[in-house]
């Protein structure tokens, strides 16, 4: 295990660097279970997570070595948790928008929040809230992202790339997380300032499929609908003949 700090989002936070763990945002969640007393913005970042998960109790598949993969601790204590989408819109914006630097290519958030690169997949976002009665204790910010892994499985190999299938070079992935979270607390700092309706807007702007005819799963029956945006409660708006009808993640899939 190493431990570190940067400047940066939330003044000298914890990094600490695990070489092999199941899932980091399971390890950051049984440290809270135990009173560990960790300052909001901390870090636990895996070498090798071999056991990650995505929405829908998903799989999340990371070569060792090769990935971003981390754990980041917020206390959005100034958020009522009828807002939970909102958190979620502004690091799924912040993912984004570094992304987007980084490649120089255009890079959208299949709702609610999976990175895309084209018809790809290149990340993918999965935020735990804690709950202590009405009041937001905290929320574990889980984020994987493909860096220099190049090989995927059969099943995902035509729907997933990297960075480094982007820029043709290997990137130093432990170099790569304080940039990524100052984009963080740029978008974090925004919530703070409820500048709600400006990450709702770019978030939306930047939904995958946004106004384009495609093909959706619901209740098992394949329909086509034209995506057009997202409610601030983070349900999913799809019109279907000028007959716009509204979906929570359970109840819709994208057919890719």
């Amino acid at each position: 295990m190493q431990s570190n700090t940067f400047s940066g989002l939330f003044e000298g936070q914890n990094v600490i660097t695990l070489q092999r763990i199941p899932s980091t945002n399971e390890y950051l969640k049984e440290a809270l279970s135990k009173s560990t007393p960790l300052p909001e913005g901390t870090v636990i970042m895996a070498v090798d997570q071999h056991d990650g998960r995505g929405q829908k109790g998903t799989v999340w598949q990371s070569e060792p070595g090769k990935n971003l993969t981390f754990s980041l601790l917020l206390t959005p204590l100034f958020l009522d948790p009828k807002q939970q989408f909102i958190l979620t819109a502004a690091i799924s914006l912040a993912v984004v928008r570094w992304l987007e630097e980084l490649t120089h290519v255009a890079v959208t958030i299949k709702w609610p929040n999976d990175i895309y690169v084209g018809d790809r997949k290149i990340g993918g976002i999965l935020i735990e809230n804690i709950l202590k009665g009405k009041t937001w204790k905290s929320a574990v910010v889980g984020i994987g992202i493909n860096v220099n892994q190049t090989e995927f499985p059969a099943a995902i190999r035509q729907r997933a790339t990297s960075v480094k299938q982007i820029l043709h070079r290997d990137c130093p992935v432990p170099e790569l997380l304080p940039d990524l979270c100052k984009h963080i607390e740029r978008e974090y700092i925004a919530l703070k300032t409820s500048r709600f309706d400006t990450v709702l807007t770019a978030y939306k702007q930047r939904l995958y499929g946004l106004g384009e005819l495609r093909p959706y799963l619901v209740e098992g029956i394949h329909v086509s609908g034209i995506l057009r945006g997202v409610s601030e409660t983070g349900r999913l708006h799809i019109d279907f003949n000028g007959h716009v009808v509204d979906f929570d993640i359970k109840e819709i899939a994208f057919v890719i």
